[in-house]
């Protein structure tokens, strides 16, 4: 099947739509357990590129399970397809152009690493969420890990399931001593200067 496919050229590519946003498009990955604090950091990182008018889209993990990735499971190998499904979106919308902020567990390294590989290194930034696992299971927001403490769901990551932690990652955030406020503001300030286009 795949000797008659041929991929199609068009006129206008992402340096021409990244033109037309007036700054460049790039991936920021959010990384860490469940309960981390990705999702809110992402919501609020969100809202200050857009009030600066930078064209955004976040993909978050509970989302894109109920819509394109809905087939999937939470064994190993789904995992990991989830996340390579995630890299062709987000290099579908670097492509188009969008400063696109992504959300997820993301617990292997080998995955991750194919997302960077996917999209390229300089327009990946991975941000490790680094928060504990006892104060993840303190906030336990979506009460996941009183359910996998229960038995009554399997591969948890931290809990029956491991979580590879970046050994590299662009930046760092420890959000059991860092405010929300000053997260989002040391985010912004080392992203500012990467998505202003070139004159």
């Amino acid at each position: 099947m795949s000797l008659n496919i041929n991929l199609q050229e068009f006129k206008i590519g992402k340096h021409e739509r990244e033109k037309l946003h007036g700054h460049k498009s790039f991936l920021i990955w959010f990384t860490g357990l469940s309960g981390s604090g990705k999702s809110t950091l992402a919501n609020l990182v969100e809202i200050e590129l857009n009030a600066k008018g930078i064209s955004t889209y976040v993909l978050d993990g509970d989302n894109i399970r109920n819509g394109i990735n809905k087939d999937l499971n939470f064994s190993s190998n789904d995992r990991s397809e989830n996340i390579r499904r995630i890299g062709e979106i987000c290099q579908l919308m670097l492509d188009a152009g969008t400063l696109t902020i992504a959300t997820f567990i993301s617990p292997f390294k080998i995955d991750r690493t194919i997302v960077r590989d996917k999209v390229g290194s300089d327009n990946f930034f991975e941000i490790y969420v680094n928060t504990s696992l006892e104060e993840c299971e303190k906030r336990d927001v979506k009460g996941l890990y009183q359910k996998a403490r229960a038995g009554e769901i399997n591969n948890m990551t931290g809990i029956s399931s491991s979580y590879e932690a970046p050994t590299n990652p662009n930046l760092e955030i420890f959000t059991e001593v860092q405010t929300v406020e000053e997260s989002v503001k040391t985010i912004i300030a080392l992203l500012e200067k990467k998505i202003k286009l070139d004159e």
